[in-house]
Protein backbone atom coordinates (compact mmCIF):
# COMPACT_ATOMS: atom_id res chain seq x y z
CA UNK A 1 0.00 0.00 0.00
CA UNK A 2 1.32 3.44 -0.47
CA UNK A 3 2.69 5.05 2.49
CA UNK A 4 -0.03 8.16 1.97
CA UNK A 5 -2.42 5.55 2.49
CA UNK A 6 -0.82 3.68 5.51
CA UNK A 7 -0.38 7.38 7.59
CA UNK A 8 -4.15 7.73 7.17
CA UNK A 9 -4.56 4.26 8.20
CA UNK A 10 -1.77 4.13 10.99
CA UNK A 11 -3.61 7.93 12.32
CA UNK A 12 -7.20 5.66 12.16
CA UNK A 13 -5.93 2.58 13.91
CA UNK A 14 -4.46 4.70 17.09
CA UNK A 15 -7.63 6.28 17.14
CA UNK A 16 -9.34 2.86 17.31
CA UNK A 17 -7.42 1.89 20.04
CA UNK A 18 -8.11 4.39 22.15
CA UNK A 19 -11.95 3.72 21.62
CA UNK A 20 -13.83 2.38 24.48
CA UNK A 21 -13.77 -1.13 24.22
CA UNK A 22 -13.98 -4.97 25.79
CA UNK A 23 -10.15 -5.18 25.56
CA UNK A 24 -9.03 -2.12 26.80
CA UNK A 25 -11.39 -2.53 29.77
CA UNK A 26 -9.85 -5.73 30.23
CA UNK A 27 -6.74 -4.56 30.12
CA UNK A 28 -7.41 -1.60 32.72
CA UNK A 29 -9.01 -4.02 35.13
CA UNK A 30 -6.19 -6.64 34.74
CA UNK A 31 -3.67 -4.42 35.25
CA UNK A 32 -5.38 -3.20 38.30
CA UNK A 33 -6.18 -6.33 40.08
CA UNK A 34 -2.94 -8.43 38.75
CA UNK A 35 -0.35 -6.46 37.75
CA UNK A 36 1.04 -5.50 34.19
CA UNK A 37 3.38 -7.99 34.14
CA UNK A 38 0.35 -10.90 34.52
CA UNK A 39 -1.61 -8.44 32.49
CA UNK A 40 1.01 -9.10 29.74
CA UNK A 41 -1.04 -12.46 28.63
CA UNK A 42 -4.13 -10.80 28.43
CA UNK A 43 -2.66 -8.54 25.73
CA UNK A 44 -1.07 -11.24 23.79
CA UNK A 45 -4.64 -13.20 23.60
CA UNK A 46 -6.45 -10.11 22.52
CA UNK A 47 -3.53 -9.53 20.34
CA UNK A 48 -4.24 -12.97 18.77
CA UNK A 49 -8.29 -12.36 18.67
CA UNK A 50 -7.78 -9.30 16.67
CA UNK A 51 -5.46 -11.08 14.56
CA UNK A 52 -8.49 -13.67 13.16
CA UNK A 53 -10.68 -10.85 13.45
CA UNK A 54 -8.96 -8.95 11.03
CA UNK A 55 -8.03 -12.10 8.75
CA UNK A 56 -11.70 -13.17 8.67
CA UNK A 57 -13.56 -9.60 7.77
CA UNK A 58 -9.95 -8.98 4.89
CA UNK A 59 -9.85 -12.39 3.48
CA UNK A 60 -14.01 -12.97 3.42
CA UNK A 61 -13.90 -8.93 1.61
CA UNK A 62 -11.34 -10.50 -0.68
CA UNK A 63 -13.32 -13.31 -1.49
CA UNK A 64 -16.19 -11.06 -2.41
CA UNK A 65 -14.07 -9.00 -4.66
CA UNK A 66 -13.50 -11.95 -6.84
CA UNK A 67 -17.02 -12.33 -7.21
CA UNK A 68 -18.33 -8.50 -7.72
CA UNK A 69 -15.32 -6.89 -8.45
CA UNK A 70 -17.08 -3.53 -7.99
CA UNK A 71 -18.35 -4.37 -5.06
CA UNK A 72 -15.87 -2.13 -3.37
CA UNK A 73 -16.65 0.71 -4.36
CA UNK A 74 -20.68 -0.15 -2.47
CA UNK A 75 -18.66 -1.38 0.68
CA UNK A 76 -16.68 1.83 0.94
CA UNK A 77 -19.83 4.22 0.78
CA UNK A 78 -21.90 1.95 3.80
CA UNK A 79 -18.40 1.33 5.54
CA UNK A 80 -18.44 5.13 5.35
CA UNK A 81 -21.86 5.03 7.06
CA UNK A 82 -21.33 3.01 9.52
CA UNK A 83 -18.28 4.65 10.84
CA UNK A 84 -20.31 7.57 10.71
CA UNK A 85 -22.77 5.77 12.98
CA UNK A 86 -20.03 4.32 14.87
CA UNK A 87 -18.43 7.56 15.44
CA UNK A 88 -21.89 9.07 17.33
CA UNK A 89 -22.37 6.29 19.43
CA UNK A 90 -18.40 6.79 20.52
CA UNK A 91 -19.32 10.56 20.82
CA UNK A 92 -22.83 9.88 23.18
CA UNK A 93 -21.16 6.99 25.35
CA UNK A 94 -20.57 7.43 28.92
CA UNK A 95 -16.88 7.98 30.52
CA UNK A 96 -15.39 4.00 30.63
CA UNK A 97 -15.35 3.09 34.41
CA UNK A 98 -14.13 0.06 36.16
CA UNK A 99 -14.66 -0.83 39.73
CA UNK A 100 -11.22 -3.32 41.54
CA UNK A 101 -13.08 -3.10 45.22
CA UNK A 102 -12.73 -6.33 46.55
CA UNK A 103 -10.49 -9.32 46.56
CA UNK A 104 -9.95 -12.12 43.97
CA UNK A 105 -8.13 -15.63 43.40
CA UNK A 106 -4.76 -14.81 41.38
CA UNK A 107 -5.44 -16.38 37.46
CA UNK A 108 -3.22 -18.49 35.46
CA UNK A 109 -1.46 -16.88 32.39
CA UNK A 110 -3.69 -19.21 30.24
CA UNK A 111 -6.46 -18.23 31.83
CA UNK A 112 -5.67 -14.34 31.46
CA UNK A 113 -4.66 -15.40 27.49
CA UNK A 114 -7.89 -16.64 26.97
CA UNK A 115 -9.76 -13.63 28.60
CA UNK A 116 -7.95 -11.31 26.30
CA UNK A 117 -8.64 -13.58 23.20
CA UNK A 118 -12.28 -14.58 23.45
CA UNK A 119 -12.74 -10.61 24.38
CA UNK A 120 -11.36 -9.53 20.89
CA UNK A 121 -12.62 -12.68 18.81
CA UNK A 122 -16.09 -13.04 20.37
CA UNK A 123 -17.05 -9.30 19.77
CA UNK A 124 -19.59 -9.39 17.05
CA UNK A 125 -18.93 -5.52 16.48
CA UNK A 126 -15.42 -6.16 16.12
CA UNK A 127 -15.72 -7.97 12.79
CA UNK A 128 -18.87 -5.77 11.37
CA UNK A 129 -15.93 -2.78 12.31
CA UNK A 130 -13.43 -4.43 10.42
CA UNK A 131 -15.69 -5.12 7.41
CA UNK A 132 -16.57 -1.33 7.61
CA UNK A 133 -13.68 0.00 8.23
CA UNK A 134 -11.03 -1.96 5.79
CA UNK A 135 -12.40 -1.45 2.85
CA UNK A 136 -11.33 2.20 3.21
CA UNK A 137 -7.70 1.54 2.96
CA UNK A 138 -7.44 -1.48 0.46
CA UNK A 139 -6.24 -1.41 -3.12
CA UNK A 140 -7.48 -4.28 -5.37
CA UNK A 141 -4.91 -3.32 -7.68
CA UNK A 142 -2.41 -4.14 -5.13
CA UNK A 143 -1.36 -7.66 -3.22
CA UNK A 144 -4.12 -8.61 -0.65
CA UNK A 145 -1.63 -10.69 1.50
CA UNK A 146 0.52 -8.20 1.78
CA UNK A 147 -1.80 -5.63 2.65
CA UNK A 148 -3.08 -7.58 5.43
CA UNK A 149 0.31 -8.16 6.73
CA UNK A 150 0.74 -4.86 6.74
CA UNK A 151 -2.53 -3.46 7.79
CA UNK A 152 -2.97 -6.24 10.84
CA UNK A 153 0.61 -5.80 11.79
CA UNK A 154 -0.04 -1.72 12.51
CA UNK A 155 -3.16 -2.14 13.96
CA UNK A 156 -1.82 -5.02 16.73
CA UNK A 157 1.63 -3.58 17.18
CA UNK A 158 -0.37 -0.23 17.99
CA UNK A 159 -2.98 -2.13 20.03
CA UNK A 160 -0.24 -4.28 22.17
CA UNK A 161 1.57 -0.84 23.35
CA UNK A 162 -1.78 0.90 24.22
CA UNK A 163 -3.50 -1.68 26.28
CA UNK A 164 0.29 -2.21 28.20
CA UNK A 165 0.44 1.48 29.02
CA UNK A 166 -3.11 1.09 29.92
CA UNK A 167 -2.60 -1.90 32.46
CA UNK A 168 1.29 -0.26 33.89
CA UNK A 169 -0.83 3.50 34.59
CA UNK A 170 -4.44 1.71 35.68
CA UNK A 171 -4.45 3.14 39.05
CA UNK A 172 -3.87 6.35 37.96
CA UNK A 173 -5.93 6.21 35.27
CA UNK A 174 -9.03 5.37 36.62
CA UNK A 175 -9.62 8.72 38.37
CA UNK A 176 -8.19 10.33 34.99
CA UNK A 177 -10.72 8.17 33.11
CA UNK A 178 -13.51 9.66 35.20
CA UNK A 179 -12.90 13.08 34.67
CA UNK A 180 -11.99 13.68 31.21
CA UNK A 181 -13.09 9.93 29.62
CA UNK A 182 -15.41 11.60 28.11
CA UNK A 183 -13.97 14.02 26.05
CA UNK A 184 -11.62 10.84 25.06
CA UNK A 185 -14.71 9.30 23.80
CA UNK A 186 -15.89 12.65 21.99
CA UNK A 187 -11.90 12.72 20.23
CA UNK A 188 -12.07 9.57 18.89
CA UNK A 189 -15.62 9.59 18.12
CA UNK A 190 -14.74 12.30 16.03
CA UNK A 191 -11.99 10.97 14.35
CA UNK A 192 -14.64 8.10 12.72
CA UNK A 193 -16.95 10.65 11.37
CA UNK A 194 -14.40 11.88 9.81
CA UNK A 195 -13.23 9.02 8.58
CA UNK A 196 -16.56 8.06 7.68
CA UNK A 197 -17.82 11.20 5.68
CA UNK A 198 -14.50 11.61 3.81
CA UNK A 199 -12.48 8.48 3.10
CA UNK A 200 -15.13 6.94 0.55
CA UNK A 201 -14.80 10.39 -1.76
CA UNK A 202 -10.80 9.94 -1.28
CA UNK A 203 -9.50 6.19 -1.39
Amino acid sequence: MSIDTWLIFLVAAIGLSFTPGPNGLLALTHGAIYGVRRTVFTVLGGALGFLVVIAVSMFGIGALLLVVPDMLTVLKWVGGAYLVFLGVQVWRAPAIAVSTGGDRPSASAWSLFQQGLLAAATNPKGILFFVAFLPQFIDPQRDLGLQFVIMASTFIVIEIVFELVVAALSQSLQPLLARAGRWFNRATGGLFIVIGLLLPWQL
